[in-house]
């Protein structure tokens, strides 16, 4: 079962920017209760777009200077990527039927 793959501040360029898939990332931190909620919700979608989009998690508390760099000011916080720029932004919890139609717009 595919799940969100953990990445930091050194790999993002690589697994994110870099990658020939779309990605969604995670933003989010181990006290963070909406991120907690938010989380089986990815680890769904990740299943339901495998092969499709790449999902990463990036926890904030330990990898700063990503957060910082795309401007995350609250969490959970999915960005979505495609061709190495970002083409959506999802702030806090959301609905999974939410979370798809975002990701499905992006994807076009």
């Amino acid at each position: 079962m595919p799940k969100p793959t953990e990445i930091t501040d050194d790999t993002f360029q690589k697994e994110v920017l870099e990658n020939e898939k779309p990605s969604l990332v995670d933003f989010w931190a181990p006290w963070c209760g909406p991120c907690r909620m938010v989380a089986p919700v990815v680890e769904e979608l990740a299943e339901e777009y495998d092969g499709k989009v790449a999902f990463y998690k990036l926890n904030t508390d330990e990898n700063p200077r990503i957060a910082t760099q795309f401007g995350i000011r609250s969490i959970p916080t999915l960005l979505v990527f495609k061709g190495g720029e970002q083409v959506g932004q999802i702030v806090g919890f959301r609905p999974k039927g939410d979370l798809k139609k975002r990701l499905d717009d992006a994807l076009v």
